[in-house]
């Protein structure tokens, strides 16, 4: 188990550490497009369109290492002032019974989407926009992703636990 979450970690940092270029490639597209409006007076859905996949795609690509990372965002007015015991406890259960199960349900209620996607060539109801379905694709593979991970990460739980 221990070399199946040391591949689960290693590929979700690579994947995490790669999306996070998409953020400047999103930028780049967006004055791009900004300038060609200005100045050539041309534009494009398909550029618009483009840098909402590109920022979609690093927030759900990303998820994975971010939860990796420890770095997702928590509410912790209540449980800084708990014993690390039970904030270990809190952790494990709250990725084996919310986070999991969650992932999990949305890769299940999202293939569906995806493949009726693929299968008719889904492409955006805005003029010159891009194909739809592969962003369903990148969502379908975000949720996998998030659902290794947290799999890592009970695997790392039990055995901090182990560990005291």
């Amino acid at each position: 188990m221990e070399r199946i979450v040391t591949i689960i970690d290693g590929m979700n940092t690579a994947i995490g550490r790669a999306t996070i270029w998409l953020l400047l490639l999103s930028v780049l597209v967006s004055a791009g497009n900004a300038l060609a409006r200005k100045f050539l007076s041309i534009g494009s859905n398909a550029f618009l369109e483009l840098q909402w996949y590109l920022v979609g795609t690093m927030i759900v690509l990303g998820a994975a290492w971010v939860l990796r990372e420890n770095a997702h965002v928590r509410i912790e007015i209540f449980s800084a002032s708990f014993p690390p015991p039970l904030r270990k406890w809190i952790e494990l259960l709250g990725h084996s019974l919310m986070l999991l199960p969650f992932a999990g349900a949305m890769v299940v209620l999202s293939w569906p989407f995806f493949v009726r996607s693929w299968a008719q060539n889904e492409a955006s109801l805005n003029y010159g926009g891009l194909l739809v379905w592969p962003m369903r694709g990148i969502i379908v593979l975000g949720f996998v992703l998030l659902l290794l991970q947290a799999i890592s990460q009970i695997y790392h739980a039990i055995c901090s636990f182990a560990q005291d």
